[in-house]
């Protein structure tokens, strides 16, 4: 390791270092080319009931067809007239010609105030086709208006429209904000207007490639996964790292004339915490190869890639390009050898009262944390189709319409498949379930031995009375006949709440365990590690709680999407370790020339800065996943950036600190810190209870 650092940074070796590592970087970009990843839709679980019915639909007639739904209402909110619906059935010819299919309808609502044409699409999977079709019919629509009346195309075909319309753009947006964001924090970091381009082009260039190399893998395998999650994964890990190893930098700058020997050294002291870190991310992230949930799968797949490479570009681009610049770059306060030692700073003080009054600062977090979790208190999950997106679009309104109109379950109908000979009980044992407002035969198999029956409830989509009545109606058909089967969009809402829960307590386990075997590992030691999970698994729960409230009120999303608590307490807890690898691997390194507590406030003074600013980096850089149109990728980024904030500002600077305080050397179990550290009475203790007469020396100015 010693001679690779040398070489990455000596004046030959950088220049060839920095030559190689952009062209690797470039040339990997060209030979993967530019490779798009499918939309990532919501297809069914495999082997669950509901994909088991999507496959038998195969054999129905109309198996490559698509609902679209033409719903009307009045502007002023009152009853339709007759007028009205003339002019909605002299629509059915056009609808018919740009459908390609029979319509049916106006169907009118109880109240009278809406009424709905339903038609389809014969497109199967060609998207393109299906926009051309929705587009044609809503211009159609658009060319004969009715006075009056407010008319919304809307279905399965014109919601998947939408939502790939929503998406036009998107993906550059993400970036160029995320670029924007992470440039301005750097330069609030560095304060230089030279410093922050280094990284930021160099993560930039990961960026660039993990998109094109998970995009490859994802066409490849067949995965699902949202690609902002990745881009903002990158960013946010690699300039992590990126801060890391450069505030270690400037640290060794300050005593060596020599900026390559310094950097040098300062690459070979970061690289351990670097690596765990990535470390553990990365093993955490593949844990959810063991989820059912297909985007779930492969969400963790893309962002393991990513990573890895953000982790390359930083530990093997990064440095020689440091060292090309020289001590320069970190101009207008260039740090030199020799220059007096500044007083105490911030996070100095901040650490020596800490460990000076360990108590308050326990009791304190421990306090705002069960307030935070107290969010979880009523909180509900899974979103309904019209939830999932951010944007407005006339899908979303024509379902909302639909919902307030005719019977909720009309937007999300079961359907349900049984054997002809047990088509007739089963129809009648699903009509006597109480909710169930209408069950209608829609086809036969085309070999006839199959029947196909669309169920409506009077629930909600998505709500738990939904889930729970799609539960009743499976009982009930299995009851009457072993084959048949409950699918549809209520069913696939059942089976992927199912999944997730089921994921969720598999996976979650494994990243608690997977973090604490690293920590073990990178600490050599076992109570440490123990304390640390624990906090971290609080912290992580809190800011779910938290993340949930303030999605409440200040977005009105009453529920959090299924995928949001499993993918973020594994962010939390992956990325929330980064920061105690950061922290407690340097008071380790500290603990071998100084008593425990000591050794912690010297880390907390050479570690909070770096720490503070990767927190709001991460934060930020999350937070920008609220201009992706997904709800889940808000909700992500809302409960990811209050979690970091909260576990930096407050879990990493007091509560850890603090407990180190209180536990003192015996956090090293059983380490042989005591035994090896070094016999110059550094770590003798001070004059208050064990506080060392640096933590007594920097406090009394203070006080």
């Amino acid at each position: 390791m010693s001679r690779l650092s040398r070489f990455l940074t000596a004046r030959r070796g950088a220049w060839i270092s920095l030559g190689f590592g952009v062209f690797a970087l470039v040339a990997l970009m060209g030979m993967l080319g530019r490779a798009d990843l499918a939309t990532a839709g919501d297809p069914p679980l495999p082997e669950s009931e509901s994909a088991q019915v999507a496959a038998l639909a195969h054999g129905f007639p109309g198996a490559d067809e698509q609902a679209l739904l033409v719903v009307a209402t009045r502007a002023d909110r009152t009853a339709l007239t007759a007028a009205d619906l003339e002019q909605l059935t002299s629509l059915l010819p056009e609808i018919d010609a740009a459908s390609g299919s029979t319509s049916t309808g106006p169907v009118v609502s109880e109240d009278g105030e809406a009424a709905m044409i339903q038609a389809s699409l014969r497109i199967g999977d060609d998207e393109e086709a299906a926009r051309q079709a929705v587009d044609e019919l809503r211009g159609v629509i658009a060319d004969h208006p009715i006075e009056g009346v407010a008319v919304q195309v809307t279905g399965g075909a014109a919601f998947g429209v939408d939502v790939a319309a929503a998406f036009d753009g998107a993906d550059f947006t993400l970036l160029l904000v995320t670029i924007l964001i992470v440039a301005l924090l750097l330069i609030v970091t560095y304060r230089s207007p030279i410093l922050w381009l280094v990284p930021l082009a160099v993560v930039a260039l990961a960026d660039q490639l993990a998109g094109r190399a998970t995009a490859a893998l994802g066409t490849a395998l067949q995965l699902q996964f949202d690609t902002g999650i990745v881009s903002v994964l990158v960013f946010g890990a690699g300039t992590n790292y990126a801060l890391l190893m450069i505030s270690r930098y400037r640290e060794e700058l300050n005593g060596d004339d020599d900026h390559r020997a310094a950097l040098s050294r300062a690459w070979r002291a970061s690289l351990p915490a670097i690596a765990a870190s990535n470390a553990t991310v990365v093993i955490s992230l593949l844990t959810l190869l063991l989820a059912v949930v297909p985007g779930t799968r492969g969400l963790g797949v893309a962002c393991a890639m990513g990573l890895l490479i953000a982790l390359a570009a930083v530990v093997f681009v990064l440095p020689p390009a440091l060292a090309v610049c020289g001590r320069r770059v970190f101009w207008p306060a260039i740090p030199r050898a020799g220059r007096p030692r500044p007083r105490p700073g911030l996070w100095r003080r901040v650490g020596s009262h800490v460990v000076a009054r360990p108590v308050l600062p326990i009791v304190a977090g421990a306090v705002l944390l069960g307030v935070m979790a107290s969010g979880l208190l009523g909180a509900q999950w899974g979103l309904g189709q019209g939830e999932r997106f951010r944007v407005p679009s006339e899908s979303a309104t024509g379902l909302e319409v639909l919902g307030a109109h005719f019977a909720p379950g009309e937007a999300e109908p079961m359907v349900v498949i049984s054997a002809a000979d047990d088509a007739a009980e089963v129809a009648e044992a699903v009509a006597d379930i109480a909710g169930v407002v209408r069950v209608m035969p829609t086809a036969k198999s085309e070999d006839g031995t199959l029947v196909r029956y669309l169920v409506v409830g009077d629930t909600e989509p998505g709500s738990p009375e939904a889930l729970q009545l799609v539960r009743d109606v499976r009982d009930s058909v299995h009851d009457v006949s072993a084959s048949a089967l409950v699918g549809g969009p209520a069913g696939a809402a059942l089976d992927a709440h199912d999944a997730n829960v089921r994921d969720f307590l598999l996976i979650a386990p494994l990243v608690l365990a997977v973090t604490f075997v690293v920590l073990v590992l990178l600490l050599r030691a076992a109570v440490a590690p123990l304390v640390l999970l624990l906090v971290n698994a609080l912290s992580a729960t809190a800011a779910i709680g938290a993340g949930a409230w303030l999605g409440r009120v200040l977005f009105g999303w009453e529920a959090l999407d299924l995928q949001v608590p499993l993918l973020a307490f594994l962010f939390l807890v992956a990325l929330g370790v980064d920061y105690t690898i950061f922290l407690v691997h340097r008071a380790r390194t500290e603990a071998f020339a100084q008593d425990t507590r000591s050794a912690m406030v010297t880390a907390i003074a050479a570690t909070g800065g770096v720490i503070t600013s990767a927190g709001v980096v991460l934060a930020g850089v999350f937070a920008a996943l609220g201009l992706l149109p997904l709800v889940t990728l808000g909700q992500i980024g809302l409960i990811v950036g209050v979690g970091v904030l909260v576990d930096t500002l407050v879990v990493r600077a007091l509560v850890v600190p603090a407990l180190f305080s209180l536990i003192g050397d015996r956090m090293w179990w059983p380490s042989r810190i005591l035994t090896d550290r070094a016999p110059d009475g550094a770590g003798a203790p001070g004059p208050e209870k064990g506080v060392s007469a640096d933590v007594t020396a920097v406090r009394e100015p203070v006080a």
